[in-house]
C-alpha cells in the first residue's frame, strides 16, 4: 500500500511543478489545472502513464486508477500495453454492436416481426429456410462483410433442387438487409438482389399436393377409423372443409347449436387481417360433436400425448391405410366436386373453403358470410360422402 503524501488542501496550496503522492502517482500542476501520471518501471524501462486531468479526476480517483494499474504491473504486464488492449477491445465491442453478425441481426428482425406472424412464426416455420440453409454458412459473419457472392454460394446448392425453399430464404434475407439498413447498419439490400441475379432463372413447375378424387371420397370415408384420433379428424376435415390447423384443435365448446366457430388464431392469414370463421355443420358432423360430448371430451381429436393430433400422425395414418391423397387435398376434392356437379356458385364454394373473394373495397360492401347457402351445399356434400345420398335414392326407387 502506497504511503499517501498529498491532500486536496496541499494540492490547492502547492506551487506549479511535480507533486509526489507515493507509489508512483504524480500530479504535474500548472496553475489551477494539471494532469495525473503513474510512473513505473517495466522490464527495466522507466515509463510514465497518463491517468487523466486534474481536477476533473480527483485525488481519490487518481489513487484508484494508480492502484488498478499497479496490480496489472504486479502480474508482469505493462500497464500501458494492457490499457491499449482494453481500448481496442472496447472499440471492437462497439464495432460489433454497430455491425452484428447475420445470426444476431436475424434474431433481432424475427423478434420484431413474430407478433405479426401466424403462431409467432413457429407454425409457418418462418425461420426455417434461413436457419437451415444460410446460418450454417454465414451466421457468424458480420453483416458489413457479406457479399452477393457469399449469398450465392450459400443458396446455389438448393437454388434448383429445392427452389421454393431457396426462394423463401432469399426473400427472408432481403427483409434482413432491409431492416439492417433502417437500423443504420452498413448494409445494402442490393446485395441480395445481386445474388438473386447471379443465381439465375429457374423453370420451376409447382407440384400440387396429392388429392383424392372426389369420386373416391366415399370409399375413403368408409376406410377412416372413427375410433382413432387421426381417422376422426380426417372425417371432420371432409365434412367441414376447414384446413388442418383449424381442425386439429377443434373443441366441443366452439360449437354452438349447428355452428362451429373457428378462432381467428387458427384461420389462415396474417395476424390482424383474419376473423373468426363460422362453419355450418351438417348433421354428420354434429353426430361427432355429440359423441365427444358424451365421452366428456373437450378437445375432439386427442393424440397419443394428450394434446391435439399432429399433422405427422395424420399423414402416417393415411400411409398406413394406403391412401396417397394428403389432408389438404381433401379441399381440392370438394372444389372439383362442385365444378363437376355444378353444386353451387363460385362465391359459395370459395367461401366454404375460407377464401377471400373480390377486392378489399368489394368485401367492405359485401359482408355476408353466406352461412345459410353454405349450409345447404355442405349438407349435400356430407350426404354424398357418407353414402346417405345413395341411401335416399335407393329408398325412393324402392
Amino acid at each position: 500500500m502506497a504511503r499517501h503524501q498529498l491532500t486536496a488542501a496541499t494540492i490547492k496550496k502547492a506551487t506549479d511543478g511535480k507533486l509526489q503522492d507515493g507509489g508512483g502517482l504524480i500530479l504535474v500542476k500548472k496553475g489551477d489545472r494539471g494532469k495525473w501520471v503513474f510512473r513505473y518501471s517495466h522490464q527495466k524501462r522507466r515509463r510514465e502513464m497518463g491517468l487523466g486531468p486534474w481536477p476533473d479526476l480527483s485525488l481519490a480517483g487518481a489513487r484508484a486508477s494508480r492502484d488498478k494499474w499497479a496490480e496489472v504491473l504486479a502480474t508482469g504486464v505493462d500497464p500501458m500495453v494492457e490499457r491499449s488492449a482494453e481500448i481496442e477491445r472496447a472499440a471492437e465491442a462497439e464495432r460489433e454492436k454497430r455491425d452484428p453478425t447475420l445470426a444476431e441481426l436475424f434474431d433481432i428482425v424475427f423478434e420484431a416481426k413474430k407478433d405479426g406472424l401466424r403462431g409467432g412464426g413457429v407454425r409457418g416455420r418462418w425461420r426455417s429456410p434461413i436457419d437451415k440453409h444460410v446460418i450454417p454458412r454465414l451466421g457468424g459473419r458480420n453483416m458489413s462483410g457479406i457479399t452477393q457472392h457469399d449469398i450465392y454460394d450459400a443458396l446455389k446448392p438448393i437454388w434448383r433442387s429445392k427452389h421454393p425453399t431457396a426462394e423463401k430464404a432469399i426473400q427472408r434475407l432481403r427483409i434482413i438487409f432491409d431492416e439492417g439498413r433502417y437500423m443504420g447498419l452498413g448494409v445494402d439490400p442490393f446485395t441480395v438482389d445481386a445474388a438473386r441475379r447471379m443465381l439465375g432463372e429457374v423453370r420451376h413447375v409447382t407440384k400440387h399436393i396429392t388429392a383424392t378424387k372426389w369420386q373416391d371420397i366415399p370409399g375413403l370415408w368408409q376406410r377412416l377409423d372413427p375410433e382413432l384420433a387421426s381417422g376422426l379428424c380426417l372425417r371432420w376435415m371432409i365434412l367441414t372443409m376447414v384446413r388442418f390447423d383449424g381442425c386439429r384443435a377443434a373443441s366441443v365448446s366452439e360449437v354452438d347449436q349447428d355452428i362451429w366457430t373457428v378462432p381467428q388464431d387458427r384461420v389462415k392469414g396474417r395476424v390482424g387481417r383474419v376473423e373468426d370463421f363460422r362453419v355450418p355443420l351438417p348433421k354428420q358432423a354434429l353426430q361427432i360433436v355429440d359423441q365427444q360430448r358424451r365421452l366428456s371430451k373437450e378437445l375432439m381429436f386427442v393424440g397419443h400425448r394428450g394434446s391435439s393430433v399432429t399433422s405427422r400422425a395424420v399423414e402416417v395414418y393415411l400411409d398406413r391405410i394406403g391412401e396417397k391423397g394428403r389432408p389438404h387435398g381433401l379441399r381440392t376434392a370438394f372444389r372439383t366436386w362442385v365444378q363437376d356437379t355444378d353444386a353451387c356458385s363460385f362465391e359459395v364454394a370459395e367461401t366454404i373453403l375460407g377464401h377471400k373473394i373480390g377486392t378489399s373495397v368489394e368485401r367492405s360492401y359485401a359482408r355476408s358470410d353466406l352461412l345459410e347457402r353454405r349450409a345447404v351445399v355442405m349438407q349435400s356434400w356430407a350426404d354424398y360422402v357418407t353414402g346417405t345420398a345413395f341411401a335416399k335414392i335407393a329408398t325412393l326407387e324402392a
